[in-house]
């Protein structure tokens, strides 16, 4: 039995200690705004503990340090609020297909909490994040109004 805190929740999920985060997130909880790409990091399986990205599929979750706080993309919006990264997303017209823009909006949850000002070569070293739908531009656009918001 492992003890989690995930969006200011509690959960004890019994598991195998090798199972990784994301199969937790979506399988044994029910959260599945993390998404499978492609299982080795890159992709849009994302969430954060403390503001560190985490890349859930590859991610077994004994090694989440106990007392951790993750964070997924149903965590962001608070009191009907949605996170000022969110709101960017909707304002700069972000998402095309949107399987990767969970992953995506928490690494940029997570860089931002790191470089509230971020470069753009800041961006380009942090999000590493793949989108197929080739949105980068409008992705930096919308990084850096959610930096002035």
């Amino acid at each position: 039995m492992i003890s989690l805190s995930i969006n200011g929740r509690s959960y004890d999920v019994d598991v195998e200690p090798d199972t990784p985060l994301l199969w937790v997130l979506r399988d044994t909880i029910g959260l599945t705004g993390t998404r499978y790409g492609c299982g080795i990091g890159p992709g849009p399986a994302r969430c954060i503990s403390t503001m560190r990205r985490y890349g859930s599929c590859s991610m077994p979750i004994a090694s989440i340090t106990a007392g951790a706080k993750i964070t997924t993309i149903e965590g962001l919006a608070q009191n009907g609020t949605l996170h000022p990264v969110q709101q960017a997303w909707i304002d700069h017209d972000v998402p095309q297909c949107g399987y990767c823009q969970s992953g995506m909006i928490m690494a940029v949850v997570a860089l931002l909490k790191n470089r509230p000002k971020p470069t753009d070569a800041d961006i380009d070293d942090a999000i590493t994040n793949i989108c197929r739908c080739g949105t980068y531009q409008r992705i930096r656009t919308a990084i850096h109004a959610a930096a002035s918001a």
